[in-house]
């Protein structure tokens, strides 16, 4: 028998459920359009077909519009750029001192 509870459900890694998502999505939408549930003729001939286009040009949108609105609210990180300067600063005088080059214009 099968012992799969709720808990044991929500164990699934972030690309298992968009998978999940959609087959489900890609089942519903290609029953609609090869007609097993049947709509109007003008939506099986007219708005079916440009559905996917419509949502994958929603989806790049949204995501444009995300990563511009968060690239135009980043913070700059004086603090943490600081400390990371003297980190660097810091393994440089200790590579310095177990006589390993530490050139500057080195990738």
């Amino acid at each position: 028998f099968c012992t799969a509870t709720a808990s044991h459900l929500s164990k699934m890694t972030k690309a298992t459920e968009t998978a999940t998502f959609f087959a489900i999505i890609s089942a519903i939408y290609f029953t609609f359009l090869f007609g097993i549930i049947p709509l109007p003729e003008i939506v099986q001939r007219e708005i079916l077909p440009v559905l996917p286009w419509w949502a994958l040009i929603t989806f790049g949108s949204y995501s444009l519009g995300n990563i511009g609105y968060h690239v135009y609210r980043f913070r700059d990180c004086e603090d943490a750029y600081h400390e990371l300067m003297a980190e660097i600063q810091l393994a440089k005088e200790d590579l310095r001192s177990k006589n390993v080059s530490t050139e500057d214009n080195v990738l």
